[in-house]
């Protein structure tokens, strides 16, 4: 069988991050997919490219040396599909861009850092800001283009969109909460139980609007702004939490584990995407990025 751009993305994706499990949350997809692309890819190149270590996996001799191949690979094709006729100039230039902090946080370094090195005539100028503040600067056209959650988008009959990623929202436990020994775990059960409210990027917003559909109310004892702050009060038992996988790490800073369950209960994803001014052209610069990024998160093949 030809090897495909969706096994060398997910090979990236886990020699990147060290972690199949690391590795599923951000491509937003089951461990066993990126376990499976893997072994089909090591199967067709008849080398082993990982190997397993009790802190994750790790590149062997021949995963290191096709690490570069793969990545030339991948660069190659999105440089292909964003503009293969256009003369090089095509690809220099300036890019306004802004980015809200859980895509900057969570999301954004490895792919930034990747379309930095396939497109090094393209400057980038990168703007943290809240999501009010991106469409403000986008419709006055003062960014290019913004990556942010795009499910929170409120300006759409002045910004167009595109989807990069639906992250799905899950329940979040210490692993010796009472919870993660129930079958199926219903909104109705979290409601009884100590929560912990994330308020960074309208979280709480977010929340309170599937909390309200339910018919529900968490019983917050803590709001914080703080991501870390949230994965170590849940894994020390003191609540719980729905939160993206995104967002998700196994394990807190104090080292204690934090498990996830899917809810019975519809909840929301979490959409990163791209957003962009529909009065405005889109420019060369920020064309090259969003095809980049098309590319990048579909897998092609």
């Amino acid at each position: 069988m030809p090897i495909t751009l969706k096994q060398l993305n997910y090979f990236i994706a886990t020699a990147e991050t060290g972690q199949v499990s690391h590795a599923a949350m951000e491509l937003n997809i089951s461990q066993s997919a990126v376990t499976a692309a893997i072994k089909a890819l090591e199967d067709e190149l008849g080398v082993r490219l990982l190997e397993r270590t009790h802190s994750g996996v790790k590149l062997t001799i021949e995963g290191t040396r096709f690490l570069g191949h793969a990545r030339n690979i991948t660069g190659a094709v999105a440089a292909a599909v964003s503009s293969p006729l256009r003369d090089p100039k095509d690809h220099s230039g300036k890019l306004k861009l802004g980015m809200t902090y859980t895509v900057m946080g969570y999301f954004m370094s490895r792919y930034y850092t990747r379309f930095r090195k396939t497109y090094p005539d393209i400057a980038i100028d990168v703007s943290e800001l809240p999501r009010t503040a991106l469409e403000r600067a986008l419709i006055r056209g003062e960014l290019d283009m913004a990556v942010m959650l795009v499910s929170n988008l409120a300006a759409t009959d002045e910004l167009d969109q595109e989807v990069l990623m639906r992250s799905t929202r899950r329940l979040w436990l210490a692993s010796d909460h009472p919870l993660h020994l129930k079958e199926e775990i219903t909104l109705a059960d979290v409601a009884e139980e100590d929560y912990v409210m994330l308020t960074v990027d309208e979280a709480r917003k977010t929340a309170v609007r599937y909390w309200d559909a339910a018919g529900f109310s968490p019983k917050s004892v803590l709001t914080t702004s703080s991501v870390e702050a949230v994965r170590s009060l849940v894994a020390a038992g003191m609540g719980v939490t729905i939160l993206s996988d995104m967002v998700y790490r196994p394990w807190s800073l104090e080292g204690q584990r934090i498990e996830v369950r899917r809810l019975v209960d519809p909840i929301p994803s979490m959409d990163v995407g791209l957003a962009w001014s529909r009065e405005r052209a889109i420019g060369p610069a920020a064309a090259t990025f969003r095809a980049f990024m098309s590319v990048m998160m579909g897998g092609g093949g």
